[in-house]
């Protein structure tokens, strides 16, 4: 697949607090279309690889609409603050480079890491000594541990600590996970352990005895940061996108608007349904890609319970059962955030929906990938993907996570928002 130009192109950028650059979503309400296609990224370090991503994921979508007689796309993508480790390239996407997993901070993930927290570079740089360094004393670990808590705490009553949740309705601000105050070196091990079953064999890469377990050392500190970005999220979803949204729908108020996100990014795509101002019905379907929270978050009790009924169309979850990174690194995680070390490692509470769709949904319709290009897709309600048949490649401890520059998976975008269809 090679990119194409994808025009009438604007990006919108968000802060930490969601507030998003004004001139920017003035220019975004100029475009003239009838269809607006908007992407947000997920574990992602630069906007000039979040443009090219964006770029290469549209790139099918003009030639797809060829003919389509009524329809004027334009395209947005979403910036927002957050950061990806080089060791999690995108497959076959030559705008990243990559590093090999091993011992340490490679230079680009310290960048990023200092870029995404700038009051904390003490403490970054700290835990990239530790991690060069390895040193086998448990006093070691429980110094690593205290760093990263360090590192990703929020003021409670800040905004981001209202939104870490994907199970409960409440806004009020979350308790802080296991993972950040148990016992590190236990957590250390479950995340070695974790990284051997995807194939990133931590004693390979860092040696034995106390020394393998800082490869789940450097695993904790990419889920703490995810944790971190997690919420972020959810922030700029229900206080930046939303509210954006609706300035939209007053600005052009017969423009479509088509939600994308991928990983993390459909989380915050997901939570702007929840800051949509009453009355404004423009979102016309929401595809998440490999979305990486919870299965049971569109579930009675979930966060986002009931929020299908706000998209004019459907929501899609396109899943994978390639992706390692929510099969098998996000379930611990996610109980670690959750609960605590003590919960089962299968429990279906700490399942994420790219791994298997969305859950607990009444009606919700399950499709092949096949099924949903080549008949009638639902028009309303919660539609489950399985993308594995295009979802597949990518090496450890990822695996297929950012898979997903295919056209199919336009195309599926294409099919749930009705866009060139009769």
């Amino acid at each position: 697949m090679t990119d194409t130009d994808v025009e009438p192109y604007r990006e919108i950028t968000f802060d930490s607090d969601g507030d998003a650059n004004p001139q920017e979503r003035d220019a975004l309400a100029g475009l003239d279309v009838t269809d607006l296609l908007m992407f947000a990224h997920g574990w992602n370090s630069s906007r000039k690889g979040a443009t090219a991503l964006y770029r290469r994921f549209f790139s099918p979508v003009p030639g797809l609409l060829t003919g389509a007689r009524g329809v004027r796309a334009g395209y947005a993508g979403i910036l927002w603050p957050s950061m990806s480790f080089a060791d999690e390239p995108i497959p076959d996407f030559k705008h990243q480079s990559a590093v090999a997993a091993g011992p340490g901070l490679d230079p680009e993930s310290l960048r990023s890491l200092l870029h995404l927290f700038p009051d904390r570079e003490d403490t970054v740089q700290r835990l990239a000594e530790l991690l060069a360094e390895q040193p086998e004393e448990r006093g070691a670990f429980d110094e690593f541990g205290l760093l990263i808590r360090q590192l990703v705490e929020v003021p409670v009553q800040g905004p981001d600590a209202r939104f870490a949740s994907d199970t409960g309705v409440d806004d009020g601000p979350q308790s802080d996970p296991a993972m950040l105050y148990e016992d590190t070196l236990s957590i250390c091990t479950l995340f070695s352990d974790a990284l051997a079953e995807t194939g990133a064999d931590p004693q390979t890469l860092f040696g034995g005895g106390l020394k393998r377990l800082w490869g789940g050392a450097k695993e904790l500190l990419r889920q703490a940061t995810y944790y971190s970005m997690k919420r972020r999220a959810g922030t700029v979803g229900q206080l930046g996108l939303g509210p954006l949204l609706g300035h939209l729908a007053q600005a052009r108020p017969g423009m479509r608007v088509h939600l994308i996100g991928h990983s993390q990014g459909a989380r915050l795509v997901s939570f702007g349904l929840r800051g949509l101002p009453g009355g404004v019905h423009n979102v016309r379907s929401l595809t998440l890609l490999e979305g990486a929270f919870s299965h049971y978050a569109f579930a009675a009790g979930g966060a986002l319970a009931g929020m299908q009924s706000r998209v004019d169309g459907p929501v899609v979850s396109c899943y994978s059962r390639f992706d390692s990174a929510l099969g098998v690194i996000y379930p611990i995680a996610s109980r670690l955030a959750g609960d605590s070390a003590g919960a089962v490692a299968d429990d279906p509470r700490w399942g994420a929906l790219g791994h298997d769709g969305i859950q607990s949904v009444d009606d919700t319709v399950r499709l092949t990938l096949q099924s949903a290009l080549g008949g009638t897709f639902p028009g309303s309600g919660c539609v489950n993907v399985d993308a594995a048949a295009v979802v597949r490649n990518g090496g450890p401890p990822s695996g297929a996570h950012s898979d997903i520059c295919h056209e199919e998976l336009a195309k599926v975008v294409l099919a749930a928002g009705r866009i060139g269809s009769a």
